[in-house]
């Protein structure tokens, strides 16, 4: 499904289940037909991100809002900038604030984030993927949330690569016996997609060295120690990926092992939202 299509799912399911026969607090204290004007105030110091999300939501619930928008995406905000104005009926105002600030929260908390992991990195070359612990239904939001704050998109789901982990690589009898069996699939299948394979020592990175049938080796669980003697065992051959433990704490002396790329679960599955609301302005 296309990314527009995609969006506009996620906007009708979204709020037919926050609106269902109706938001009857708006409707039983606002008077029919009148109009007003709201700002969304920021709360607190990030990076602005999901604002494209919130004017389709304002579109969805009243085509004939009228937004201003002050601040973009993948800006740096701080308490009490105030990112867009919208005018209109005040009843369709009411029924899109949940949504719009639920949606641009979570999108903002998580760019913050990467922000502040891809400036640590900034000096050594390794970048930050995100990964597929996301929000069911809100992955292309969250992962498009990772790009605004400078991170990296992995592989978006099942589908568009195969990354054979431990699991797969125990119930297929092995590292050769996994390879072996993805590279026949890929020509079998005749698909256009990479593999990437999850190594837990430097054992089994060498069996992948000799298989040779790779794209990128994932050193999971790595010691400091252990992981740059694998990159140096790997010295350009292969895409190196380090995950499991990661944190905003340590990624630097990670990135410092030399790595292509770290993942980090937590840019989405643990962020914080980062605080804004949406304001009448009384005249």
């Amino acid at each position: 499904m296309e990314e527009k299509d995609l969006l506009q799912k996620f906007i009708k399911d979204a709020l037919l289940e926050d609106i269902g026969d109706g938001d009857h607090t708006s409707l039983s204290t606002i008077p029919a037909g009148m109009e007003g004007e709201a700002q969304l105030l920021i709360k607190e110091e990030g990076i602005l991100a999901g604002l494209g999300v919130g004017l389709e939501i304002f579109k969805a619930v009243d085509p004939e809002l009228q937004i201003e928008v002050l601040i973009n995406d993948g800006a740096e905000v701080k308490p009490g900038d105030v990112a867009l104005k919208v005018k209109g009926s005040v009843y369709s105002i009411l029924t899109s604030e949940r949504l719009v600030l639920n949606t641009m929260q979570r999108m903002s908390g998580i760019a913050t984030t990467t922000r502040r992991i891809t400036k640590l990195l900034g000096s050594t070359g390794t970048k930050v993927l995100d990964t597929r612990k996301t929000t069911p239904n809100m992955r292309f939001l969250e992962k498009a949330a990772v790009k605004i704050g400078g991170g990296v998109n992995h592989r978006f789901g099942l589908y568009d690569m195969i990354l054979i982990k431990d699991n797969h690589v125990d119930y297929a009898g092995g590292i050769k016996q996994a390879l072996d069996a993805a590279k026949n699939y890929i020509k079998q299948k005749n698909k256009n997609i990479q593999i990437e394979i999850e190594v837990r020592n430097l054992g089994e990175l060498q069996e992948v060295i000799a298989s040779g049938q790779v794209d990128r080796i994932l050193l999971d669980n790595f010691d400091f120690e252990t992981l740059k003697e694998a990159v140096r065992l790997v010295a350009g051959k292969f895409v190196t990926e380090a995950s499991g433990g990661i944190t905003e704490e340590n990624v630097l002396e990670y990135a410092r092992c030399g790595v292509d790329y770290i993942s980090m679960g937590a840019l989405t599955h643990s962020v914080k939202s980062l605080d804004m609301s949406l304001k009448a302005v009384r005249n």
